[in-house]
């Protein structure tokens, strides 16, 4: 069964700091890009960041750019994403998914075929 379960929202002031973890199993995860996105009330599901199999390729949204940092430790099947400074305009589900590919990484929602449930992550100002 293919799972990716998101984990480490909640509730944080404006400025504050969060980790969120998503923990793959029932799939191959290190020869693959992975992926984070959000979706606030209201609005369709936008990229947040994505990691190269090996790590050695990231890439941000300008809108979390030196704010977020995207990391991965394959031995563990992890994908984990570091949010500080955080902003009331965070507020959102954010999402893991697994990229197609190996080695792009693509903002495109399309180019991911698994995805988590997500988990809650509110910002108050």
């Amino acid at each position: 069964q293919v799972q990716l379960v998101e984990s480490g929202g909640g509730l944080v002031q404006a400025g504050g700091s969060l980790r969120l973890s998503c923990a793959a199993s029932g799939l191959t995860f290190g020869g693959y890009t992975m992926g984070w996105f959000r979706q606030a009330p209201g609005k369709e599901r936008e990229f947040v960041a994505a990691i190269s199999w090996s790590g050695g390729t990231t890439t941000y949204a300008d809108s979390v750019k030196g704010r977020f940092t995207i990391s991965r430790d394959n031995a563990k099947n992890t994908v984990n994403l570091q949010m500080n400074s955080l902003k009331s305009e965070d507020t959102a589900v954010y999402y893991c998914a697994r990229n197609r590919g190996a080695t792009v990484t693509t903002a495109s929602i399309g180019g991911y075929d698994y995805w988590g449930q997500g988990t809650q992550v509110t910002v108050s100002s």
